[in-house]
């Protein structure tokens, strides 16, 4: 008996050691990022155009001109010490690229965080504490939709302590919203713009596509969760409430884009459609390619209504979203316009920080006559000059 209770104080001595060393490490580099963080400088804009907010808390823009927004998607930042150098080519990628275009909105499409046991922390707040940091020392306003690995079952914060964390009044340009009480998911929300007449001319409506469903919630089967019933409603009412306004100012219904991060079913089957069968008349591609292995696009499996309910409403002209990092093919199905964004990760995918032609942001250009355009654009092109040294990859795959 003394034996085994001298081995079982030495297991727990060495339990104690083992948790006490990673929290000094993480500890460490936290203060560590936070200085790498600083060294980052304001977007130089000439007239940065800012938010207003209507009655219902919805922030809006008022321009008569151009607008650019910037997608921005799986950043992959696994907040833990041995994740340090991936963390920090990320968010010198995404300075880069946001310093180069001066977006006038930035929106992320999910998994800003991937803290998994290997990389030394399953705190996954701070991942989102370091990018929020990032984003309001670059002085750009922003927003996000949470992706799957945004919030693991085994983390230590929840989806609805992350939203908490991003509604925070710390952050100035942040524009996110956790979206009604009760509604399926933590990120609901919308942004839009006016004209100097009061007309709406674009909406971009953020959606939580959630992450497992019960049958797998850690993950490990990759059965992922879609958008449910009530946020579909709220979709519809959103759009409804837009159109309303224009159309007491006797204008037209508003055109939006909407913007997730799990791909809905249907772009697999229009993937599935077009390797098949190519171009049709209810199916074109606009450019991209598909990287990932079949079945291409990893999406949910359970029946929702979201497509359906954008063909039948006629607002929606098109959909961004990410998750799958080496797709980002944009595809027009049955009217509706799909396209994947190019990623960041530098963490998740094996080997995935020596491949470079899938790594750089999507801009889709708003033009006031309500027409947009949609340009992908890699990060490895000499107009991105990042504050520290590009890394030397692969662009051929």
């Amino acid at each position: 008996m003394k034996r085994f209770l001298k081995g079982l104080f030495f297991v727990i001595l060495a339990l104690i050691i083992i948790f006490g060393g990673l929290a000094v490490a993480n500890r460490i580099n936290e203060r560590a990022m936070h200085e790498y963080i600083d060294t980052f400088s304001a977007v130089e804009y000439e007239n940065q155009l800012k938010p207003a907010f209507d009655e219902n808390g919805a922030p809006y823009f008022v321009t008569d001109g151009e607008f650019k927004v910037m997608q921005i998607t799986d950043v992959h930042i696994g907040g833990g010490f041995l994740s340090a150098t991936e963390d920090k080519k990320a968010i010198n990628a995404v300075a880069a690229m946001i310093t180069a275009e001066k977006p006038d909105l930035v929106i992320v499409t999910g998994d800003i965080s991937f803290p998994v046991p290997w990389i030394g922390t399953l705190n996954n707040r701070f991942a989102h504490e370091m990018f929020a940091y990032l984003m309001e020392n670059l002085g750009v306003y922003w927003t996000v939709s949470f992706g799957n690995h945004d919030s693991e079952a085994y983390n230590f914060y929840t989806r609805a302590q992350v939203a908490e964390m991003y509604e925070s009044e710390n952050h100035k340009y942040c524009l996110f919203d956790r979206g009604p009480e009760g509604l399926y998911g933590e990120c609901n929300h919308y942004i839009y713009l006016k004209n100097t007449e009061d007309v709406i001319t674009r909406a971009f409506i953020i959606v939580d596509t959630n992450a497992y469903t019960d049958e797998d919630p850690l993950g490990i089967k990759w059965i992922y969760d879609n958008i449910h019933e009530d946020q579909i409603e709220w979709y519809e009412e959103t759009i409804n409430t837009l159109n309303t306004h224009n159309s007491n100012l006797g204008a037209g219904e508003v055109k939006s884009l909407l913007f997730y991060h799990i791909p809905l079913m249907e772009m697999r089957e229009a993937v599935n459609e077009y390797n098949s069968n190519g171009e049709t008349d209810d199916l074109k591609c606009h450019f991209g390619k598909i990287g990932e292995d079949s079945p291409y696009v990893y999406c949910s499996m359970e029946a929702e209504e979201m497509f359906e309910t954008i063909v039948r409403l006629g607002s929606t002209e098109a959909t961004f979203f990410g998750h799958d990092h080496l797709n980002n093919i944009v595809l027009e199905y049955k009217g509706i316009t799909m396209s994947y964004g190019y990623s960041i990760d530098y963490l998740a995918y094996s080997d995935i920080d020596l491949v470079g032609s899938q790594r750089g942001c999507t801009v889709i250009n708003c033009s006031p006559d309500g027409g947009f355009e949609i340009i992908h654009e890699n990060y490895y092109q000499d107009k991105y000059v990042p504050l520290y040294e590009k890394e030397v990859v692969d662009l051929t795959n």
